[in-house]
């Protein structure tokens, strides 16, 4: 006998589900968005543009990253949210223009976190705005994944160094070691995306591969 009190349980609406973006918005956000440099030059103070292009300089991927980012292939949209008064974002994303610099498939652009609130609200970490964000997304907008604030070579250090901060300013620079690990860290993300965008049967059948 089918149960139908179960039935009409399970399909009830949930109330405050919300309405994510469409792949039209995402398209519009990515848009307003702004490559590395340009973003720096709008929204950087003359003393946060020197704390990015310090850390900037210390950020070095190996040959055999270089290799593996240079194998992308799949266009692939990557959105951060991020800014540049926070020094989560001082320690982490220059790692990003390196990788973006390093492959054609990746196009890089930066939205500062308060410029467009509506899509900022669908990128929260355990319920906060932290910064920085990666959203990932197809070559036609469909969001893969989002992650962010830290990695997780940043959290144990983070962990161990027991700091009260959540955002600090960015004046002291990580240890060189904890650059590599949080580096490899993000490659994977844009690994495993690219992955995902590679084996996806639509995309295939849109590519013919």
């Amino acid at each position: 006998m089918i149960d139908t009190v179960s039935i009409a349980k399970t399909s009830a609406t949930i109330a405050g589900a919300g309405v994510p973006p469409t792949p039209d918005a995402w398209s519009r956000a990515f848009a307003t968005a702004l490559p590395y440099r340009d973003f720096l030059d709008r929204y950087a103070t003359p003393d946060q543009r020197a704390r990015w292009d310090a850390f900037h300089s210390r950020v070095a991927l190996t040959t055999q990253q270089q290799t593996l980012v240079r194998s992308f292939v799949r266009r692939m949209p990557v959105l951060v949210l991020c800014g540049t008064w926070c020094g989560d974002c001082v320690n982490q994303c220059p790692i990003f223009d390196h990788l973006a610099t390093a492959s054609e498939a990746i196009d890089l652009r930066f939205l500062d976190r308060d410029a467009l609130p509506e899509i900022a609200a669908h990128l929260k970490v355990c319920g906060g705005q932290r910064v920085p964000v990666v959203a990932f997304l197809s070559e036609d907008y469909e969001l893969i994944a989002f992650h962010g604030d830290k990695t997780l070579s940043a959290y144990r250090a983070a962990a161990v160094a027991q700091l009260g901060e959540s955002c600090s300013s960015g004046a002291v620079p990580p240890p060189a070691d904890v650059i590599a690990a949080v580096a490899g860290d993000w490659l994977d993300q844009f690994e495993r995306v690219q992955i995902i965008l590679r084996l996806s049967g639509r995309l295939r059948q849109l590519h013919g591969d």
